[in-house]
């Protein structure tokens, strides 16, 4: 029970839209790549006109470098990540790429596994059931020492942190404290050792994600990856070519610029979309 597209497809546009229709299940793995493609990117204007402050002190190259550099005063770091959680969360416009993929994706057998953090699929107004974020959410807090495994909605404090901070500090007053232990408190996202507070909310997400996957690894199961690099290659492109390998009757194919070495194993049964994201969906959602 092979895919038919593997054999003859004459463009990009036309391989993605006949696995789409050809696949009895479709598991999307979405990275930073598919929000850059839609501008929300770490570099360059959008980063430097958010934090100008921030570079001057430090030095910043990226977004990303500033979200993991070590602020050793607390009013300083939540000075940082307000503005932070404000830009790629609270303020983040719809993506019309997101769209796009709702739009192809309607009325099929799917399920989302994502690394972004941020608000894409919420703000193109996906069936939060069917999106599992892996890593967490900027708009979520948790205890920095895990004492208790429950994460906080703050969108209201972020907004407030970000209009009183003053000299790339919030008044100590807005500062969160573990309302367990008393102790400081982070943004709800995966850490360089892996780690970060699951929630019961974020456990329920795994099994609908992990439960997808038991009921659909015997079909045609497309495995589809956008704009997933390696920054985190664990989290999607791993399991994704882990999964292939296993399942036989799987598909993998990647849509990414960048070269990749794809596991010997599975070349047989991986597509390699070298195109941009935005303009690939786009031809395909007009189709």
């Amino acid at each position: 029970m092979t895919f038919e597209t593997l054999k003859n497809f004459s463009s990009p546009k036309e391989c993605l839209v006949n696995v789409l229709d050809e696949a009895e299940a479709i598991c999307v793995g979405v990275g930073a790549g598919m929000g850059a493609a839609d501008g929300f990117t770490y570099v360059g204007e959008r980063f430097e006109k958010a934090f100008p402050d921030f570079i001057k002190a430090y030095h910043f190259l990226d977004m990303f470098q500033a979200s993991v550099y070590p602020f050793e005063d607390i009013q300083e770091y939540w000075a940082f990540f307000s503005r932070f959680v404000a830009l790629n969360y609270l303020d983040q416009p719809l993506g019309p790429s997101f769209v796009r993929l709702k739009k192809m994706l309607e009325g099929k057998n799917y399920h989302i596994i994502t690394s972004n953090a941020d608000n894409a699929f919420e703000k193109a107004d996906f069936d939060p059931h069917r999106v599992f974020d892996v890593q967490g959410k900027y708009n979520l807090i948790q205890c920095r020492k895990g004492c208790h495994p429950k994460r906080y909605p703050v969108n209201e404090l972020m907004r407030k942190m970000v209009q009183e901070t003053k000299n790339r500090k919030v008044p100590l007053s807005l500062v969160p404290r573990c309302p367990k232990c008393g102790g400081e408190m982070e943004l709800n996202r995966r850490n360089h050792v892996d780690w970060m507070v699951e929630d019961q909310a974020f456990k329920k997400e795994r099994e609908r994600f992990e439960t997808f996957l038991q009921e659909n690894s015997s079909k045609k199961l497309l495995l589809l990856e956008l704009g997933c690099g390696y920054m985190a290659p664990q989290v999607i492109k791993h399991p994704f070519w882990k999964w292939c390998e296993q399942w036989e009757n799987s598909l993998y194919v990647t849509v990414n610029l960048k070269n990749y070495k794809i596991p010997s194993a599975i070349r047989s049964r991986t597509i390699w979309l070298k195109e941009d994201i935005a303009t690939l969906l786009k031809e395909v959602s007009e189709d």
